[in-house]
Order: C-alpha cells, then structure tokens, then sequence
C-alpha cells in the first residue's frame, strides 16, 4: 500500500531532509535557526514511533511501508549527521562510523534475506538502544545551546553521540557475529 497514513508519515521524514538542512541557510538568527531545526527533527523523527504504531492499529501494514521506514530512519539520521559535521558540532569520524555502519548492516540484511536468513540479522535491543542515544544526540547537537538554562546540549550531545558511536560498533559486530554461521554455512572455501 502506497498511500497509507502511515507511508505518508514515513514520506514525510525523507521530506523533512531538505527543510532541516535549509533551515541552516535562512535568513535566520542562528538561534533561531538552531531551535528550528531542532524541533523539526524532534517532529519528524517521532513519526517513526507514530507510523509504526498507526500501521499496527489501522492494520495498514505492507511491505513497502516496511522496506520505506528504515530507509527513511537513515536518510534522516545521515542528513543530520552531515549538517553537524558542517556546522562543526560532530567529529566526522562519529558520522563516518555511523553511516558506515548503516551502509555495512543493511547490505548484510539483503544479503541474508537472499540466503533465506534474514532472521540471523533481525533487529535487537541493543540496535534499538544505538537509535535511542543518536536519536537523543542529534537533536541535541542541533540545538547547540542551553536548555533550561542549564543544560549544555553541545557537551552533553557530544558525549552522547561518542556513546552512539561506540553503540554503533558494539551493535554491528554483534549482527556480524550472528550472520557469521549462516554465511561460513553457504560461502564456498
């Protein structure tokens, strides 16, 4: 189903790509312009949730509505990713290491579903925990400022997508480590 109401949401993420990085060339006070962008990622990163759950309850589930999800989580995520490491608030290495392992683990997934092994890759906590701590840190890093007039989100979206990172690695070699029966099972020596 192309046009659910939860495909629509999901659309809307890859759409919300070009206005969050626009965001940053507006005529703006860079404040503004921070708090901006930081609420439309907020906005269109709950949609996720809310697609997923929408699909469930409307019964409106489908196989392009779940190809399109998490296509849509990591253009979002790497877009975000890419405008921090311009603006200078994220170190490459953490955007490379991230969208590295994003490339890395989705090739594994096609590879297994080939193989008829998609279930040795299926998505586990500890994955859901590296999308929880970037999705924490992105936002946080976009805003670049004081939140309650307490709250560095730059120091504290720093250490926070450092952890992502470290996540990132930890939740990649653990998928590895599952795939690797089945592909030493099917691989010729």
């Amino acid at each position: 189903m192309f046009l659910t109401i939860p495909t629509v949401m999901t659309w809307t993420r890859i759409v919300a790509i070009p206005l969050i990085v626009g965001v940053f060339y507006a005529p703006l006070a860079p404040e503004t312009r921070n708090l901006v962008a930081t609420v439309m990622f907020v906005a269109f990163a709950a949609t996720d949730w809310l697609d997923g759950y929408l699909a469930r309850k409307l019964d409106q589930t489908s196989a392009f509505g779940a190809f399109l999800d998490p296509v849509a989580d990591k253009f979002l995520v790497c877009a975000s990713l890419l405008v921090l490491v311009h603006l200078q608030r994220a170190d490459v290495f953490v955007a490379l290491i991230i969208i590295g392992r994003e490339i890395a683990i989705s090739a594994l997934r096609e590879w297994m579903a080939q193989l008829g092994a998609a279930k040795s890759v299926a998505v586990h906590m500890l994955g859901k925990l590296k999308t929880t701590v970037q999705m924490v840190a992105i936002p946080f890093l976009l805003y670049d400022g004081r939140l309650f007039g307490r709250i560095d989100t730059g120091v504290w979206g720093t250490w926070l997508i450092w952890l992502a990172a470290v996540l990132t690695v930890w939740s990649m070699v653990y998928y590895l480590r599952k795939a690797l029966p089945e592909i030493r099972a099917r691989v010729p020596r």
